[in-house]
């Protein structure tokens, strides 16, 4: 051979088994030494967290410096991204899903996008449509021109494409999008989060303390769900990006146990030390008149297209949490939820009054 090197990745060649074998092992092109590779070169490039200063990406954000990722935030606040995520090592980028220019900066130099951006409320001329699901399209466009391959998409338990209800039509319209690209996509798919900036059990939380005697709810409570607690779907997400084998699989997330909406109260007076007779108020009843505050107040503490999803069943079957990911969920419990027990009068009405 002459002292010349021979190349031995992709290459056919014609060396003794035992020399190949050799040489193979001294340039790291075994099996065994290719196995670590896919996580050890995703770790090289940054990984963007859309909607990072919210509730799931400030703890996605969080568990991913922890874990030895380069984490990208793209947050639009950057005085909110600052108070929730300034103590991490993260790269702050401000900027907006919709906007190109802004996605292409952000986008730049990362392998990995995890899509948490969304929202639940329509305010402030922001549709569903167009937040949830056609800046989805352009953020895998965008992500394919940067070449960001893996692409983790944060859906919703019951969103289709098809259903009446226009919150969820706009999710499972994205994830539509995010199956059908050519990046390498995993689905999760969770029931109601819960957390400290929950915009769920907080406004609960909230209710409580601007009603002192009697909480209404809908329909007595009956509405059914699975609160899942956002530093469990954080969890989901970093074992995501180790675990290739999730590569193209949809995943429900859920909390130990279905509950409803007034088990859930229960729970939220208990955590907050008050005492509360519940109402029930039929959903027709309410529907003009949470209509008529949706028009007048910068912020309502609900929407009629909230009301309309109380019919649709928020549990989770085969809860891909503990069965697939190994992790115990937290229970939606008392002494889970007491940061609730600080809401005050005052914080109850900045947060419907706010501008």
């Amino acid at each position: 051979m002459g002292g010349e090197r021979v190349p031995v990745v992709g290459v056919e060649t014609t060396l003794p088994a035992e020399l190949q074998r050799a040489i193979e092992r001294e340039s790291g092109a075994t099996a065994a030494q290719e196995d670590p590779a896919p996580v050890l070169d995703a770790r090289s490039a940054p990984v963007l967290v859309t909607g990072a200063a919210g509730l799931v990406g400030t703890h996605v954000c969080r568990e991913l410096t922890k874990r030895g990722w380069s984490v990208r935030a793209l947050v639009r606040d950057q005085n909110k991204a600052l108070r929730r995520l300034g103590h991490l090592k993260v790269d702050l980028v401000v900027g907006d899903i919709r906007e190109a220019d802004d996605l292409d900066r952000a986008l730049r130099g990362c392998g990995t996008v995890i899509h948490l951006a969304a929202i639940a409320i329509e305010s402030g001329g922001q549709l569903y449509e167009a937040v949830n699901a056609e800046a989805t399209e352009r953020l895998l466009a965008a992500a394919a021109e940067a070449g960001a391959e893996r692409f983790v998409h944060m859906s919703q338990n019951g969103a289709s494409s098809a259903s009446p209800y226009r919150f969820l039509r706009s999710k499972g319209v994205a994830e539509d999008r995010v199956r059908s690209s050519s990046r390498k996509w995993t689905v999760l798919r969770p029931s109601v989060i819960f957390g400290p900036q929950d915009e769920f059990v907080n406004v609960l939380g909230r209710l409580a303390r601007l009603t002192p005697f009697f909480f209404p709810l809908p329909d007595g409570g009956r509405a059914r769900f699975q609160p899942i607690a956002a530093v469990d779907v954080a969890g989901v997400i970093a074992l995501v990006l180790e675990k290739p084998e999730t590569i193209g699989q949809i995943y429900p997330l859920g909390g130990p146990a279905a509950l409803t909406l007034r088990q859930m109260a229960e729970r939220i007076f208990l955590a907050m030390h008050v005492t509360r007779r519940i109402v029930s108020l039929p959903i027709g009843l309410l529907t003009p008149a949470v209509g008529l505050l949706q028009r007048v107040l910068p912020h309502p503490p609900v929407t009629t297209s909230l009301l309309e999803l109380l019919s649709v069943d928020n549990t989770v079957p085969g809860n891909a949490l503990s069965e697939e990911f190994g992790i115990s969920p937290t229970p939606f419990a008392p002494e889970e939820i007491r940061w609730l027990r600080d809401i005050t009068v005052r914080d109850a009405l900045r947060s419907i009054f706010r501008r």
